[in-house]
């Protein structure tokens, strides 16, 4: 039996998606992930200016006219989601932690898989990989989802990017879109997120918090890593610590943004202090001018 306080949370969340896939995503989605494969529909009879190379010899040789086969773009597409569950994830100084926020963005964009008629699958990872929902159809499936990434209790508190990539690689055989969902608390992922870049649609959503770039000068605080839980007390009133907090997280995120470019990942950035609907927007009308340039005569392909 289920509590009743998680089935109110998983409604509110429902409720709020709901309404941002009716009235804010309703045609974004279908827009921007469109099927890769090529599903045979049907033969027709050869007009001119058709492509030779899809000529049906075995129909053509026992009517005795030229006939092609007539292909169409599979729309049926599998979504998952590669969501860091980490102890950083429980992170969060305004309205929400970071996990609540990624569950969230994370039912948004499964509600609206779910109406277009797409499969949705779950792999929740810290230092390991520990939990996987495989791709299935459906609003109770999509419910299931959103309920493993409210309250599912990792036994992990580190983050390995690397092996959640290699155990994605390993176990979808087919093409996918993949939301990598995570703070990116963690170095070395660089060659498996390239791999896994050319078998998937791969899209990294950053979630963080305003702290983590913003320190207040509080004079001497102790600080804890949620996921060594090693402890360390610091002076944040301090000029000099501040400068190299601020140099290692701007070379962090320089680091990954550059990486991110090189590899051609598509990114989403989102923050516990702000609404991840303008993000998401930005993200949907950027690839949607650049499929719209790539369908375009002469455009990319």
């Amino acid at each position: 039996m289920i509590p009743r306080e998680i089935i109110r949370k998983i409604r509110r969340i429902e409720i709020r998606t709901k309404r941002l896939v009716d009235e804010v995503f309703s045609g974004e989605y279908q827009s921007v992930f469109k099927g890769r494969g090529m599903e045979f529909s049907e033969v027709r009879e050869y007009l001119p200016g058709d492509d030779v190379r899809q000529i049906d010899w075995n129909v053509t040789a026992r009517t005795g006219h030229p006939f092609v086969k007539k292909f169409e773009e599979e729309r049926e597409l599998t979504i998952m989601f590669l969501v860091d569950a980490s102890a950083s994830g429980g992170f969060g100084t305004v309205s929400r932690t970071k996990a609540e926020l990624t569950a969230e963005l994370c039912a948004l964009l499964a509600f609206s898989a779910t109406r277009n008629n797409d499969r949705v699958g779950l792999i929740i990872f810290t230092d390991r990989v520990e939990k996987v929902v495989p791709p299935r159809k459906g609003r109770t499936h999509v419910l299931r989802v959103v309920r493993e990434l409210l309250f599912f209790r990792p036994e992990g508190r580190g983050t390995d990017i690397s092996a959640a990539l290699d155990y994605l690689t390993s176990v979808v055989r087919r093409h996918a879109v993949v939301f990598l969902v995570s703070d990116f608390l963690d170095d070395g992922y660089e060659r498996r997120l390239s791999v896994a870049n050319r078998r998937f649609d791969l899209i990294a959503v950053e979630v963080s918090d305003p702290r983590e770039d913003d320190l207040p000068a509080l004079g001497l605080v102790e600080m804890e890593d949620p996921e060594t839980g090693q402890r360390t007390v610091v002076d944040t009133s301090e000029r000099s610590f501040l400068e190299r907090f601020e140099a290692l997280r701007g070379e962090r995120a320089l680091k990954r943004e550059r990486l991110l470019r090189r590899l051609g990942v598509d990114s989403i950035s989102v923050s516990t202090d702000r609404d991840y609907v303008e993000p998401l927007e930005r993200f949907f009308r950027a690839r949607a001018r650049r499929v719209g340039s790539a369908a375009a005569p002469g455009g990319r392909r």
